[in-house]
């Protein structure tokens, strides 16, 4: 073998691959990856009382809720009217579509800056959106 083959198989057998290395090698590995996080979802988001994720800065009780005049804000004002508001109703107001309406309720307003939305049957049968007076169910 000439002196560059002999470099090539070096460099190929000093592999850092913890499958092909030896028995101690692969412990320090798997050492090393059980102390870290295992997502980054285990990272982002820590568990209320009741179980449901919520964001840290919430579960913290740090969020200070959407800037003032936000998309998210106008929903919220909307939803804090005394006869509170339908996904039809706020999709006409910001311009979108009955589907993103429903997950800003879900994702945003419930789990991230969990606001208590209650959801009533309203005249008709139309179903009416509204955020919780404080103080009452």
């Amino acid at each position: 073998m000439t002196s560059s083959k002999r470099t090539i198989a070096k460099t190929r057998s000093s592999s850092t691959d913890p499958k092909k290395a030896g028995p101690a090698k692969r412990k320090q590995h798997a050492k090393a990856s059980a102390a870290l996080p295992t997502t980054k979802r285990a990272r982002a988001t820590s568990r209320t009382a009741a179980g449901r994720h919520v964001s840290p800065k919430a579960f913290r009780g740090e969020a200070a809720g959407p800037r003032p005049n936000s998309k998210q804000a106008q929903v919220i004002a909307l939803l804090r009217r005394p006869d509170g508001a339908t996904v039809d109703a706020i999709a006409r107001a910001m311009g979108w579509q009955r589907h993103t309406v429903r997950g800003l309720i879900a994702g945003a307003l419930k789990k991230k800056l969990g606001l208590d939305i209650l959801s009533e049957k309203g005249a008709g049968g139309t179903r009416v959106y509204r955020i919780a007076a404080e103080g009452r169910p």
